[in-house]
C-alpha cells in the first residue's frame, strides 16, 4: 500500500496553466475566421476564371492580396494550434517535442510561402 496523499497522486494530472491562453487563442482565430474566410471566398472568386494577365493584375491591387494573405496566416495559425492541441493530448516526451518543432516549422514554412507567392504574384 503507498502512503501517498491525494494532491501527490494528482500531480502531474492537474492544470498544465496553459488552458486559458490557448482557449482565447483558439476563440479569437475562430472569430477572426468567421470575417476573413467569407471576404476570401467573394474576394477570390472576383478574380476567378479570368485570364493570366487579369488574374496578376487583380491581385496586384492591395485588397484582394491583402484578404488573401491574412485568410492564410489566420487559417494555417489556427490548424497549427489545433494540431499542437492533438500532439500534446497523445504523444509523450521526446517524441512530443519534436513534433510540435516540426509542426510549428511546417506552418511558419506555409505562412513564409504563401507571402512570399503572394508578393510574387503581385509584383
Amino acid at each position: 500500500m503507498r502512503y501517498l496523499t491525494d494532491r501527490k497522486r494528482a500531480e502531474g494530472n492537474g492544470s498544465g496553466r496553459q488552458g486559458t491562453m490557448h482557449h482565447w487563442q483558439m476563440l479569437v482565430s475562430s472569430i477572426l475566421m468567421v470575417v476573413v474566410v467569407p471576404v476570401f471566398i467573394f474576394t477570390f472568386g472576383t478574380g476567378f476564371g479570368g485570364s493570366y494577365e487579369e488574374v496578376l493584375a487583380f491581385f496586384a491591387r492591395p485588397c484582394p492580396a491583402i484578404a488573401t494573405g491574412l485568410t492564410m496566416t489566420v487559417i494555417i495559425l489556427h490548424v497549427m494550434r489545433e494540431a499542437h492541441e492533438a500532439i500534446e493530448d497523445y504523444m509523450h516526451g521526446i517524441a512530443e517535442r519534436l513534433a510540435i518543432i516540426a509542426t510549428t516549422a511546417l506552418a511558419y514554412t506555409l505562412i513564409a510561402t504563401a507571402v512570399f507567392a503572394l508578393i510574387k504574384l503581385a509584383l
